[in-house]
């Protein structure tokens, strides 16, 4: 399998971009969540994607929202005594505005100290899911805290929680994750993005709900892919470029091993032979080559997976893993 240096490829600057953001991009793990360290994360992912918001293209953006939701269900956890607990699309719903209301600001704070008049909207989003979806039966997606045995027994004895144990390293809130089959009024994202405007929209995966009669909608319990609901959006959208950015500066194979080698440009049959053999563990890599996979077998051209803080060097092909929809890889 080839995977041909991409900084002998340079790439053009695409006119029509979506990126998403991964979670920990605007909350690490290693933070206590206050407000001020979320407002400082976001201004830093700000910084790191001003040389992409100040390009003259259509650009939206899509972000993750954990640890932040599990965060709100903690909320929940230690007021379930005093305060009725919010069903869990509120909670999304909740960390999508949150997160979104933060980064609007920083990105047109950092646009503003540019001297770049740009505005940056966004759109609270609700992704429809299908109700016969299996992940309905078989929640696997764990969210927020780990807690004892008893405290999660506890949790679920209360709550109505299905908790379960999470590789030993405690026992957590698992739940359903759908895949998404219809981003709602998407069209408001395409008129806003087309009049020049930064759009932020389908944070955390969307806020999940289901399509009955007449088109009347309820929310679900659940979470969504949000590399999933971004690879959607912009194929619906027609968006030819699809990037994808997390804490680490390309995919590898082999990863932890001797072998471990970064992938630096593939053609969409290469990911999918080196998915198809495992290199992607479904805990970390494996959701964002899904999506890639999905994205470009849906028509679109390119995906980059790369690290926030190289985010232009991997537009342009210096930095990051690059996965083509031709077959094979030109190093013209």
């Amino acid at each position: 399998m080839s995977d041909a240096p991409v900084n002998n490829v340079p790439f053009d600057i695409p006119e029509r971009l979506l990126v998403a953001v991964g979670g920990n991009a605007t909350h690490p793990e290693d933070i206590e969540g206050t407000s001020i360290e979320q407002e400082t994360m976001a201004r830093l992912t700000a910084e790191a994607l001003l040389p992409l918001t100040t390009l003259n293209n259509e650009l939206v953006i899509t972000h993750g929202n954990g640890p932040v939701v599990g965060k709100i269900l903690m909320r929940q956890v230690l007021t379930r005594d005093r305060i009725a607990p919010m069903p869990l699309d509120i909670c999304v719903a909740h960390s999508q505005g949150g997160i979104a209301y933060l980064l609007m600001q920083a990105i047109e704070n950092a646009l503003r100290e540019n001297d770049n008049p740009r505005h940056v909207a966004v759109l609270l989003t609700q992704v429809e899911v299908d109700e016969e979806d299996p992940a309905f039966d078989n929640p696997s997606k764990p969210i927020g805290a780990f807690y004892t045995e008893d405290d999660a027994n506890k949790i679920s004895e209360e709550l109505g929680w299905l908790m379960k144990e999470d590789a030993g390293r405690g026992w957590r809130h698992v739940v359903p994750s759908p895949v998404p089959r219809h981003i709602c009024d998407v069209s408001l994202v395409q008129v806003l993005a087309r009049r020049g405007t930064i759009v932020i929209a389908g944070g955390g995966g969307g806020i999940p709900v289901i399509r009955g009669k007449k088109g009347v909608r309820h929310g679900v319990p659940a979470v969504i892919d949000k590399d999933l609901t971004s690879a959607k959006m912009a194929n619906v959208l027609g968006i030819p470029v699809l990037m994808i950015l997390t804490a680490v500066p390309r995919v590898a194979v082999h990863f932890g091993t001797p072998e471990q080698r970064e992938l630096e440009q593939v053609t969409l049959r290469e990911i999918k032979d080196y998915h198809a053999e495992g290199h992607f563990p479904p805990g970390s890599m494996g959701p964002k080559v899904e999506a890639a996979i999905r994205f470009l077998e849906g028509g679109g051209q390119r995906v980059i997976i790369g690290s926030l803080e190289h985010a232009m060097d991997a537009l342009t092909g210096l930095s990051g893993t690059h996965i083509v929809s031709g077959n094979d890889v030109t190093t013209d």
